[in-house]
């Protein structure tokens, strides 16, 4: 018979998962780095309560894409080392739905962001030019 966790061993398992995906997945570590420079943009910023909800939920839509992504492939590849077509299909479909949260967070920061950032970037280009 399986011995049930306390609420505080879940959360040291869980956290040993965001651990495991930060060390062991390239991609993982740079939507956190992606994540962070946005969170500290968005600071810098002074979002309205609704744009900071709206980043911090893109933001984390694509970090648990990520997680489930690396969760599908170690799985596929715990299955199978061989080639099979559905395996394959099982990885795309897992990465697809991470480059959907990423396309997703990319719209997102667009619509928040742009005014900001275009008048930053008019404000670099004054100070460069002169004008």
């Amino acid at each position: 018979m399986k011995k049930s966790r306390t609420l505080f061993e879940s959360f040291i398992y869980a956290i040993s998962g965001v651990i495991y995906s930060l060390k062991t997945q390239r991609n993982m570590r740079i939507h956190f780095l992606a994540a962070l420079l946005v969170m500290i943009f968005s600071k810098y910023l002074n979002l309205e309560e609704m744009e900071m909800v709206a980043v911090v939920f893109a933001t984390a839509l694509v970090i648990i894409a990520e997680m489930i992504n690396t969760a599908v492939e170690t799985a596929v590849d715990m299955i199978t080392e061989k080639f099979h077509p559905l395996a394959r299909i099982a990885k795309n479909v897992a990465a697809g739905a991470v480059l959907v949260a990423v396309l997703n967070a990319i719209i997102i920061g667009y619509v928040i962001f742009f005014d900001e950032l275009y008048n930053l970037l008019l404000g670099i280009q004054r100070l460069i030019l002169g004008r």
